[in-house]
């Protein structure tokens, strides 16, 4: 019960952060916690359900960043500035989970075009993509947890 918890939390807390896959655990300490409970208390449907929201989340944090710099024209090299400046963020603490993709997206596009106009355009979109991104985790979270909260106490009454 206590891995469960543990995996929730943890998938809670890589909501915020990139590095942290946060719904997929989350999930994992989802599908323990019916496996503890025999599947009595969430079985198959729930499970499915659960999955369907992890998948939808991540596809839809992945794709908002990748639309929030395509919308602006990003280049390549702006896109692999966002994925670089993800991962050297990660040094930094919050500070770098938020401003390093956007900081790298913007070196990105000045690299490839030297226009420094172009590259905080896109260095903002990369940023509201990131904040959409991050938005949709949360609500996802937020569904999952009130299933599972739901499914636990119906089955308290029943």
């Amino acid at each position: 019960m206590a891995l469960a918890i543990i995996l929730l939390l943890i998938g809670l807390c890589g909501i915020v952060l990139p590095a942290l896959p946060g719904l997929p655990l989350m999930f994992a300490g989802a599908w323990l916690l019916a496996h503890l409970g025999h599947y009595q208390i969430m079985g198959t449907a729930t499970l499915i359900i659960l999955a369907v929201i992890t998948i939808f989340g991540w596809l839809l944090d992945f794709l908002a960043g990748l639309l929030g710099a395509k919308a602006c024209g990003a280049s390549k090299q702006a896109l692999w500035g966002a994925l670089l400046g993800s991962i050297v963020g990660l040094f930094f603490h919050l500070p770098g989970l938020i401003l390093g993709p956007l900081i790298g997206a913007a070196i990105g596009e000045w690299l490839a075009r030297r226009d420094l106009v172009a590259a905080g355009k896109v260095g903002i979109a990369t940023f509201i993509g990131f904040i959409i991104g991050v938005v949709a985790k949360i609500g996802c979270a937020a569904a999952m947890l009130l299933i599972m909260l739901t499914m636990h106490v119906w089955s308290a009454f029943n």
